[in-house]
């Protein structure tokens, strides 16, 4: 039994907060950044462009997982307090609204540099498994995303919620859609998969959302929506979605693309 009694906020610096979500968005962002630039970065024009690209991704990603979070997930309270839309220091990001955030934003860019939005993708979608291990680990200190209850010995209690032993799933997460997904990922880079633009996006999709889905069994549903459909919690319906969305990129994204 473990008691999870971590402060939110890693630091402060006079009056300003700065939390463990905040450093784990820096972390994999730079982290991403610097692997793709010197390992995964092998065409040349992308390479020399992928610096601009990173605002464009940026962007996708804040305004993506917040919007995300307001209308998949607590749509009724932010109508009544629009004004907390803005407040994501006060957390709230939805990770599929933060995909859907990127996909438009790598959209716009390649629009604009007349290049295939999926060299961008396919870089990014090798390195977002580090970004969601560190996220999953700021949710643990956070005391967010927890499990349900259950009496394994490895069982957490998270005091700032409850007295209750429950899954660490946030563990689950970030061992299962951080490690074993980079591996699974790289495994796919070794077989020159980068070379079919799409294809490494569609793995990232098809084996993140099998993990995300299996392990919202052992995840807490939000407590503004509970169980929906069949039981499934939202997470579960949006990782079918994705999952046929990935399984699609796989079968049918086949062109290879000579590096330049």
């Amino acid at each position: 039994m473990f008691i999870n009694n971590f402060d939110p906020v890693a630091f402060q610096i006079f009056s300003l907060e700065i939390r463990w979500y905040s450093l784990a968005y820096i972390v994999g962002i730079l982290i991403g950044w610097i692997l793709s630039k010197k390992i995964f970065l092998t065409n040349q024009q992308v390479n020399v462009k992928f610096d601009d690209y990173i605002t464009y991704l940026i962007l996708g990603i804040i305004i993506g997982g917040r919007l995300g979070y307001v209308f998949i997930y607590n749509l009724d309270y932010y109508l009544v307090n629009l004004t907390d839309i803005l407040k994501i220091w006060e957390g709230g990001m939805s990770f599929h609204g933060a995909v859907a955030g990127i996909i438009i934003s790598s959209l716009i860019f390649g629009k604009i540099n007349n290049d295939n939005s999926f060299y961008y993708m396919d870089v990014v979608a090798l390195v977002a498994p580090i970004g969601i291990f560190f996220g999953r680990i700021a949710n643990f200190l956070n005391s967010e995303l927890y499990g349900t209850t259950t009496s394994v010995p490895w069982a957490v209690k998270f005091i700032q919620i409850d007295n209750l032993s429950r899954h660490p799933s946030q563990l689950y997460e970030a061992f299962f859609e951080g490690i074993v997904l980079f591996v699974i990922l790289l495994y796919f880079y070794k077989k020159q998969y980068l070379k079919i633009p799409g294809k490494i996006s569609g793995f990232f999709l098809f084996f993140y959302s099998i993990f995300r889905f299996i392990l919202e069994f052992f995840r807490a549903p939000d407590t503004q929506l509970g169980y929906l459909i069949f039981g499934f919690t939202m997470g579960q319906i949006i990782s079918i979605i994705f999952i046929i969305v990935g399984l699609s990129l796989i079968l049918f994204k086949n062109e290879i693309i000579q590096q330049r």
